[in-house]
């Protein structure tokens, strides 16, 4: 089976769900090509996993600080340049297409008639969710933006809905917990606003991954330039996650039994509804900035319990490998049981 595999880039989280199938697909014996959209090339980092991969141009938010910036987002963006790259990519030699919420493969298989899997966190808004934004207008954006023959959402609970549990990697790095040791990832705030806000808690040590060419420590402060393995293994080491209201690091902070304070992107509607999700379920503490008095009573929480994801990965790509046989309904049942029995036996080690 040879499948093209779009993957939205304008969130890690995306990227990172394809780091996590890619050897899963292979190990099924799937031949797979990928290609990105939604963020320039120059800017993509650790893309050993994926081969020869193509990027075109696609769509994307643009931000104004932690907030989109609607009239940006609405001008920059090139819907003629979009279209002709749909229409242009050529599917004849591709049996699937999967898309992690990336349109330029979503439609051009749309229209060629070659059947898609849609396997992406967005997907889960097209059932009804306890929150205030997956509304009627949403699930319509959702399947106006990255349409799929099959559309499959994840989220961190199921609802009594076909949806299925987070797809993320296995922890990189054994996890353990420096006392005060605090992970800050908000990449598209201001750096300088960031360490104002945190160095008047001089107890705490703050690790900040930002836009910066090498490390700086400024007291508490240690600025540190994106890097995904030096990423996880702070993540791994610490007390907490302050960050935005990404699926993917939301996730990834769950798995490590990282304690959450969560600022989710103004005028972003998923992130939004994420935020209200991570409060309804518990899993977290959401602040509107950091300037809010609920950082000092968060940074003195202690710590919270691992949550256990099962291998969705392998699951759904012998599914794939098996031509997407097996109902949906029956796939989610499989896996939130396997989720379960996961639980089980972490609660039994620890």
């Amino acid at each position: 089976m040879k499948v093209l595999y779009g993957v939205q880039a304008t969130g890690n989280g995306h990227i990172t769900r394809a780091r996590v199938m890619a050897p899963a697909l292979q190990q099924a014996g799937v031949d797979v090509d990928f290609l990105f959209s939604g963020r320039e090339p120059g800017k993509l980092f650790n893309m050993e996993p994926f081969g020869d991969y193509r990027c075109r141009r696609g769509l994307t938010f643009y931000m104004d600080g932690s907030r989109v910036d609607q009239w940006k987002t609405v001008t920059r963006n090139a819907p003629f340049r979009l279209l002709r790259d749909i229409f242009s990519l050529d599917l004849s030699s591709y049996d699937l297409v999967i898309t992690d919420f990336e349109p330029v493969s979503a439609w051009a298989a749309k229209l060629q008639g070659v059947p898609s899997v849609g396997i992406a966190h967005q997907y889960a808004f097209l059932h009804p969710l306890p929150d205030s934004k997956s509304d009627f207008l949403l699930r319509n954006q959702v399947r106006l933006f990255a349409p799929a023959t099959k559309m499959l959402g994840l989220h961190w609970h199921h609802f009594d809905k076909q949806i299925f549990p987070p797809l993320i990697q296995a922890p990189l790095f054994e996890v353990s917990e420096i006392e005060n040791k605090i992970v800050v990832y908000l990449p598209h705030d201001d750096l300088e606003k960031i360490g104002h806000a945190l160095s008047i808690y001089p107890d705490y040590d703050f690790y900040i991954y930002a836009a910066v060419s090498e490390p700086q420590e400024l007291g508490n402060l240690h600025i540190r330039p994106f890097c995904r393995e030096g990423f996880h293994r702070d993540l791994a080491s610490c007390h907490g996650v302050i960050c935005n209201s990404g699926f993917g690091l939301l996730s990834e902070a769950m798995q490590y039994g990282k304690k959450i304070l969560s600022l989710p992107q103004k005028g972003q509607a998923e992130q939004e509804s994420n935020a209200e999700l991570l409060s309804y379920l518990g899993l977290g503490i959401v602040v509107e900035s950091l300037d809010s008095e609920q950082l000092a009573t968060w940074l003195e929480l202690p710590a919270v319990e691992k949550q256990s994801f099962p291998d969705l990965a392998t699951l759904l790509a012998e599914w794939i490998a098996s031509g997407c046989e097996t109902k949906v309904d029956e796939l989610v049942a499989t896996v939130w049981d396997d989720s379960k029995k996961t639980a089980e036996s972490s609660l039994q080690l620890q």
